[in-house]
């Protein structure tokens, strides 16, 4: 398969996610992943924008704190219901309980993402919101659900791209964002940047 992107400068992004990982090597884009530790609990009262937007940019910190010369990528998604933010389940019980506060209702699917180089003195932060409606679903088929395993590492406890799709009614917004990258936005930057180029433009 032919790649689309050649990667210009050393690339890190800061996730173990195999969905933002497999998004950046199915474009050719070449980097190195490394995950970020740090506090991911929201602030008291602290709303999603703002919260997936610091997340994005600690991440991005601790990593490019440690790797000066390099230009770091991070990302992190959180599914909202108003003002109540869902991160990750923590248990099966937890997210059974996600998923059914979820039902048949519309939320928010908001990625955080920030590129940073400390030798380049560059930090670009943003945040892009998706609308998720989901279809009407009792327990039985919510805790069907969790017991595959599925929505243990995500965010509002589903995969879009996996089996939550029979989940989900519509989407109203970037797709590739509610699977946990904004592909568009983050792209738009390496590029602006010369992190990477079209496959066949001269990199100046």
């Amino acid at each position: 398969m032919s790649s689309l992107f050649l990667t210009n400068k050393q690339l890190i992004l800061a996730s173990a996610s195999p969905r933002r990982k497999d998004y950046l090597q199915g474009l050719g884009i070449t980097f190195v992943s490394m995950a970020a530790q740090i506090d991911e609990q929201p602030m008291a009262g602290e709303k999603p924008e703002p919260f997936v937007e610091r997340m994005a940019a600690e991440k991005a910190a601790e990593i490019s704190g440690r790797h000066v010369e390099s230009w770091v990528v991070a990302a992190d998604t959180v599914v909202s219901l108003g003002d109540r933010i869902f991160g990750k389940p923590s248990s099966g019980e937890e997210a059974v309980e996600m998923l059914l506060a979820l039902a048949g209702r519309r939320h928010e699917v908001r990625t955080g993402y920030c590129l940073h180089c400390v030798a380049e003195k560059v930090k670009e932060v943003g945040s892009v919101v998706s609308q998720v409606e989901f279809a009407s679903f009792d327990e039985q088929l919510a805790r069907a659900y969790v017991e595959t395993g599925e929505p243990m590492d995500k965010a509002g406890a589903y995969g879009i791209q996996g089996k939550g799709a029979c989940l989900v009614k519509s989407v109203n917004g970037s797709y590739s964002n509610v699977v946990g990258l904004p592909l568009d936005r983050v792209l738009s930057l390496l590029l602006r940047y010369d992190v990477v180029r079209v496959v066949g433009a001269v990199s100046l």
